[in-house]
């Protein structure tokens, strides 16, 4: 299975999307040439509830949990999330540039940003990812490969590969060869 990424909208069929304001167009129209996998749990090491979704669209309530005083005012975004469950939500059509990479380069090129498509999976460093994550996440790049001919099959990374020392995400316990895997296998 393939997801449908319309690649004039930049949206995906299959995905619930929420709009984040934390994104901009993509300097010189540029077409993304990346995707990035990325971790996130909010509050940390907790799964579930809207605390991502409220990250992303500037909604996050300090009150909630003591870390959320911490990142209140990060002005920050992907363009996809990937629930434990599968669930897909957008955040950010992938013709646009997501804030999810900050400081970050890619074989010698600063700003990845600028030319990247950030995908957040719902888990940790240090827990395993869910099957469900991994197939909703391969259809999802071979839906980003249909759309966008400028996204090489070999330009997937995690965001500790562009951004090494400062991120350590998508973490030691994303298994890349089951991910290889369900990319190879045609339906």
């Amino acid at each position: 299975m393939t997801f449908q990424v319309n690649a004039q909208n930049g949206l995906c069929e299959q995905a619930e999307f929420i709009k984040s304001p934390n994104a901009d167009h993509r300097p010189n129209n540029e077409l993304p040439s990346l995707i990035v996998v990325h971790g996130i749990s909010l509050p940390p090491n907790q799964f579930g509830g809207d605390a991502i979704t409220q990250l992303f669209t500037n909604q996050l309530n300090p009150e909630e949990d003591p870390y959320f005083e911490k990142i209140k005012d990060l002005k920050v975004s992907a363009h996809a999330l990937i629930r434990r469950d599968g669930h897909l939500i957008q955040y950010v059509p992938f013709q646009e540039r997501a804030w999810h990479a900050g400081l970050s380069e890619y074989k010698g090129r600063a700003r990845c940003n600028d030319f990247s498509i950030g995908i957040e999976l719902e888990g940790t460093d240090d827990t395993p990812y869910t099957s469900a994550q991994y197939k909703t996440l391969s259809h999802l790049i071979k839906g980003l490969w249909q759309a966008y001919p400028t996204l090489q099959s070999q330009a997937l990374v995690g965001h500790c590969d562009i951004a090494p020392g400062r991120k350590s995400d998508p973490g030691a316990y994303f298994q890349w060869a089951a991910l290889e895997r369900l990319l190879e296998h045609s339906a």
